[in-house]
């Protein structure tokens, strides 16, 4: 039995249908993939993304704003997406295992994550959320909103972007464990965690949402997983893709990975980050890493997809 995290990209729960009812959709197409890893003897943690859903629920709360019932700062609607789509999840995923496995439960909890307050990411804004714009939608957005900054996102259109710091700890990875030994299936760190910061007072969330994929690593880490798999819409990771000579990368080594990041072979927002990701976690346990496409998720142990060894 193998103890894994499972990372979900956005596309696991965003469609065209914006609606609870068109996510809730998507979300059960994709927990009966992740049954499939279930069946295979595996213990599972699941992770996803938010950065859709955070964004638009962001701008609902500043449309409706006013003195009597003010906006919600973004730490608090982080949670808010992550209490969401976990409850999505949960529910999906319930379902689909009380029909084959009858002890087994799913659990969302709300996650949150330690971040350095001196890092670099609160001035260096380059995490995006939210829906496109092209140029003319973002002019109209930024004179609404002059302190929200909007970058273009991987040549589809421009999207809000915020800070996106490193996590440090997973604070409550001890709970996730003590889940996983009762035969539980934890849905944790949505959206990359809250992000908080500790000082004097406590614990106090910031403004920011946390790249997934870091977090899914480090999470990995603190509950001594034996692997990642970051589950995303390609099949692998490719060197020169969308070119003529693309290239799909089988296993890899971090070493090789090293010089490809070096070369600009992975588009920033997209797989950098989920091959940085992979990365931290082979070279700080050993483990190894996998990125693949959702559709795959049954056949981990056939070899397929990307993977990050030592």
């Amino acid at each position: 039995m193998s103890k894994i995290v499972v990372a979900l990209g956005g596309n696991a729960i965003q469609t065209s249908d914006k609606t609870a009812a068109g996510q809730k959709k998507a979300i059960k197409k994709t927990m009966a993939a992740i049954v499939k890893m279930i069946e295979n003897g595996d213990q599972i943690v699941i992770t996803h993304g938010n950065g859709p859903q955070v964004g638009n629920l962001l701008l609902q709360q500043q449309a409706g704003s006013n003195p009597n019932n003010p906006a919600m700062p973004l730490d608090t609607v982080g949670a808010m997406t992550q209490g969401s789509i976990g409850y999505w999840m949960q529910q999906a995923l319930d379902d689909l295992l009380q029909r084959s496995f009858a002890l087994k439960l799913a659990v969302a909890l709300v996650t949150q994550t330690v971040v350095d307050p001196n890092d670099p990411a609160f001035k260096n804004l380059s995490k995006p959320i939210g829906p496109f714009f092209t140029k003319e939608e973002v002019k109209k957005e930024q004179a609404e909103h002059p302190n929200y900054v909007y970058k273009e996102d991987a040549g589809r259109g421009f999207r809000q972007v915020v800070a996106s710091p490193k996590p440090k700890q997973i604070l409550e990875a001890p709970f996730i464990r003590t889940l996983l030994a009762n035969n539980c299936v934890p849905i944790a760190s949505g959206g990359g965690g809250i992000p908080v910061v500790v000082d004097a007072d406590g614990l106090k969330g910031v403004p920011g949402v946390i790249d997934k994929d870091y977090s899914a690593a480090k999470l990995a880490e603190n509950i001594k997983a034996d692997q990642l798999v970051i589950l995303t819409t390609v099949q692998n990771a490719y060197l020169n893709y969308g070119q003529e000579n693309e290239q799909a990368l089988g296993q890899v080594t971090c070493s090789q990975l090293k010089t490809y990041l070096a070369e600009g072979q992975f588009a920033p927002g997209s797989m950098k980050p989920k091959i940085e990701a992979a990365m931290e976690f082979v070279q700080h346990t050993g483990h190894q890493a996998i990125i693949t496409s959702l559709a795959n998720a049954g056949k981990l142990n056939q070899g397929v997809g990307t993977i990050v060894t030592l």
